[in-house]
C-alpha cells in the first residue's frame, strides 16, 4: 500500500519528464568564427590633438601664445591637444589660424599621421568631378 503522498512509480515518472527542459543551442555548437584583425583606427580627437601639439612645439610656442592668438581659452587648447575635448570646426579653424596654419594643413597633417598609424593609405584625390554617364541627369544650382 502506498501513502497518498507519494505518487505512483509511474506518475512519478511522468511528473519528473514534465520538469526538464530541453535546451535549444542558438548558434551550431563548434568554434567561433575568425575574423581578419583589423589595425585600431586611432580616435580623431587624439590625432588632431597631436598635430596641433606636435605643430606648436615645432613653432617653439606656448600654449596662451597660442590660445590668446586664436581667441581660445588655454585651459580648452590643452585639452583639445591632449585628446580630451572634441574641437567644432571653427575651434579647429582658429587654433589653425592661431599656428599660422590654414584649416586644411592641419586636416592633411591629420591625414599623414593616420596613415602612418594605420598602415591604409588614401583614396587618390579627384580632380574634377566625373562626367556625367549617358543616361544620369545632373543638377545645377
Amino acid at each position: 500500500m502506498t501513502t497518498p503522498s507519494s505518487p505512483e512509480p509511474d506518475q512519478q515518472h511522468d511528473a519528473t519528464a514534465h520538469r526538464t527542459a530541453r535546451v535549444l543551442p542558438f548558434r551550431p555548437a563548434g568554434p567561433a568564427p575568425v575574423r581578419p584583425r583589423r589595425a585600431e583606427e586611432p580616435l580623431w580627437r587624439d590625432v588632431v590633438g597631436g598635430v596641433l601639439r606636435r605643430e606648436r612645439k615645432a613653432q617653439r610656442r606656448t600654449l596662451q601664445d597660442v590660445a590668446d592668438a586664436a581667441r581660445i581659452s588655454m585651459p580648452y587648447l590643452s585639452e583639445i591637444e591632449r585628446g580630451r575635448k572634441e574641437a567644432s570646426s571653427e575651434v579647429l579653424a582658429a587654433a589653425a589660424r592661431g599656428l599660422g596654419l590654414g584649416l586644411a594643413d592641419v586636416l592633411s597633417l591629420a591625414q599623414e599621421e593616420i596613415v602612418r598609424l594605420t598602415g591604409v593609405r588614401a583614396l587618390p584625390a579627384r580632380r574634377h568631378a566625373a562626367a556625367p554617364r549617358q543616361g544620369e541627369v545632373r543638377l545645377a544650382a
